[in-house]
């Protein structure tokens, strides 16, 4: 399955590290972002999901109002955004195409909208569970392997989430508020550029060095909570751009 290489022009924030797990408070709006890969991501986004439907959009029946209500604040979000055109009926996104609206279907709705990931965690005990996605540019991992697992267990393959991350992540999953959203990025070195990059937790990825690796791999995270259904909206907003030549 060939395709084409889609990379941004540059990283439009600071990419200091910061002590895990790296959170800033988020203005709502800069959550929903549009840059120059825009048409590229979409229409990867679009194939990606008519190819691989099963293997990157779940959602779990007892989430569909958590889902309806995160596409009712991206509509709300694109609604005050000059590059859309929304109706009550459809979206005319910044790439010409006209998107039907259709809250039936909301994550899938979502995947045909916005460059995000959507990744939906719901309060399941003492843990959030990820009770939903659309997640087209995975990142060395599987939708399959996660999807409606706890955090603890969705990071059981990350070196550094030992007991003391589990509880200070649960903690900030536990204490986000509606209306008050947070925010964090990671970045990888790649040798591939591809967007599609499944992994599964058997399979780890070799470890790359930013002196060697040709591309970098950023995702803009945030973290929202959606104040109807009490759900987390965890969205991923993926840079790929060509590494620094002057190292």
């Amino acid at each position: 399955m060939f395709r084409p290489m889609i990379l941004q022009s540059h990283i439009p924030f600071d990419l200091s590290q910061r002590p895990l797990p790296g959170v800033l408070p988020l203005d709502m709006a800069d959550w929903v972002q549009v840059d120059d890969a825009y048409a590229g991501q979409m229409a990867a986004r679009i194939a990606i999901l008519a190819e691989r439907g099963d293997a990157v959009l779940r959602l779990d029946r007892s989430a569909l109002p958590a889902a309806q209500e995160a596409l009712a604040l991206v509509l709300a979000q694109m609604a005050g955004m000059p590059m859309f055109r929304v109706s009550e009926t459809a979206v005319t996104c910044p790439d010409g195409r006209v998107v039907s609206i259709d809250r039936a279907r909301p994550l899938e709705t979502l995947c045909h909208l916005i460059q995000e990931d959507i990744c939906l965690m719901e309060k399941r005990g003492a843990e959030h569970v990820l009770t939903g996605a659309c997640l087209c540019f995975p990142a060395s991992w599987m939708l399959a392997e996660k999807f409606m697992r706890p955090l603890r267990a969705i990071h059981t393959p990350v070196a550094p989430y030992d007991d003391v991350m589990a509880r200070r992540v649960q903690r900030l999953f536990d204490g986000v508020k509606a209306g008050r959203p947070l925010w964090r990025f990671n970045l990888l070195p790649y040798h591939d550029p591809a967007l599609y990059q499944p992994r599964s937790e058997s399979d780890r990825r070799a470890p790359e060095t930013v002196d060697c690796a040709p591309f970098l791999r950023s995702e803009r995270q945030s973290i929202l909570r959606l104040p109807e259904t009490d759900a987390v909206l965890f969205s991923i907003h993926t840079y790929v751009v060509a590494a620094p030549q002057d190292k």
